[in-house]
């Protein structure tokens, strides 16, 4: 059974239960405990997951009025989790927060506050209930996302989505393009086309591990660790 790393957040349930459900064996790091290195060599892959901004520094930016920064040492720790999984080829995939730090891992940036530099055609912050869907997204055809989320999209690319973000990538890092965006042109998901799996996404696929929308990204995922 294939060992997924998860990086430690406020809720993890619904991440433990998304790996279990879709074949993996969950285990939750302790940053304190578990160096970056020890980690990469004793796990299948890599799971990152919500929580509070990236801090803009890391991308050479002032923090916007509206940033809630993570716990203290967890951005680096996180990168360097990144950095040293990508090297090994080990597959990646990241949500909600855990897009936008693989996307400054790779030397990226982001829009710090979706209301004030995009605009609020789309509500991208519907917080209760978890699984409520905010919006639609568009997938690029081919891409890895859209491939795995294939059965459930309609009208060909279009799959509605749930969304309590105010931050998401703005210029891409290194080899990563985007594969998901919503109406308003704020990236949903971004990959990495070079890597075995590589994949990070806006929203909370873990919300649903009960009713399944979303499980063919954890069986991707999975599946590709066993590789």
């Amino acid at each position: 059974m294939s060992v997924i790393a998860i990086a430690p957040c406020s809720k993890l349930p619904d991440y433990e239960e998304s790996v279990r459900r879709a074949g993996g064996e969950a285990r939750v790091l302790d940053r304190m405990a578990d160096a970056p290195a020890d980690v990469i060599a004793s796990i299948d892959g890599l799971l990152l997951t919500g929580g509070g901004d990236v801090a803009p520094s890391l991308y050479g930016e002032e923090p916007h009025a509206t940033f809630s920064g993570a716990e203290a040492g967890r951005d680096e720790y996180e990168i360097e989790l990144v950095r040293l999984a990508l090297e090994a080829d080990l597959p990646v995939l990241a949500i909600c927060r855990g897009v936008q730090l693989l996307n400054v891992a790779r030397g990226g940036t982001l829009i710090q506050d979706i209301p004030d530099e995009v605009g609020v055609t789309v509500n991208h912050r519907v917080p209760t209930p978890p699984h409520s869907m905010a919006h639609e997204i568009w997938m690029e055809a081919g891409s890895l996302v859209e491939r795995l989320m294939r059965e459930r999209l309609a009208a060909g690319d279009a799959c509605p989505v749930n969304s309590r973000h105010h931050q998401a990538p703005k210029r891409l890092g290194e080899n990563l393009i985007s594969s998901a965006t919503a109406p308003d042109g704020v990236i949903e998901a971004i990959e990495d086309p070079t890597r075995r799996f590589c994949l990070g996404v806006q929203w909370h696929p873990e919300n649903f591990w009960r009713t399944g929308e979303f499980r063919a990204l954890f069986e991707g995922f999975i599946q590709a660790c066993q590789r």
